[in-house]
Order: C-alpha cells, then structure tokens, then sequence
C-alpha cells in the first residue's frame, strides 16, 4: 500500500526567519539548512521572496491608500450598475412605466 506523504509546511515568521538568517550570509546554505532542518533549495527560493519583497516595505504609503481607494471605488460603482440593473428589471416585471 501506498502512503501519500504531506507536505510540511512552514509559518511566515520561520520562513522570515530563514530568509534574514539567509541575507546575512554569516552561515553557508548547508548550516542554515541543518540548523533550521529546511532544504536548502527553501531557503534560496525564501531569501529571494525577501528580496524581492523589500523594496514594498519602504514603499510609499500614500500611494497605497490611492490604490485602495480606487479599488474601492471601482466596487461600489459595480455595486451601483448591479442595483441598477436589478431595479430596472423590477420595473419591468411590475409594469412601471419610466
């Protein structure tokens, strides 16, 4: 019989955890992997994730409120033509005349 191995899967501060230990590049990838019982490949693919996602942390913030904003917006206008939509369909059904 055959047994389905799961996949072990790691906390976002771990991983953090990791990938700074990884950016320090004060241990060889093969100590860190010992150390925190990870596979090596891991601990490339989560420094790269840090990497990449740095620059976001010191990113304006203004900007991302701008850019909820407009999602915002965007949303309630769809929420508007729905209601639209939906009254002008009630009408018809009941007979109102515009």
């Amino acid at each position: 019989m055959i047994m389905a191995t799961q996949r072990k899967q790691y906390r976002p501060e771990f991983k953090a955890k990791v990938a700074v230990e990884a950016l320090k590049e004060q241990s060889t990838l093969a100590e860190l992997a010992s150390r925190f019982e990870v596979h090596p490949t891991l601990i490339v693919q989560w420094k790269k994730q840090l990497r990449e996602a740095m620059p976001e942390v010191f990113a304006d913030r203004r900007r991302k409120a701008d850019r909820s904003a407009e999602e915002l917006q965007a949303q309630l206008y769809q929420q508007i033509g729905q209601l639209k939509v939906e009254l002008d369909w009630l009408k018809k059904k009941a007979g109102v005349e515009r």
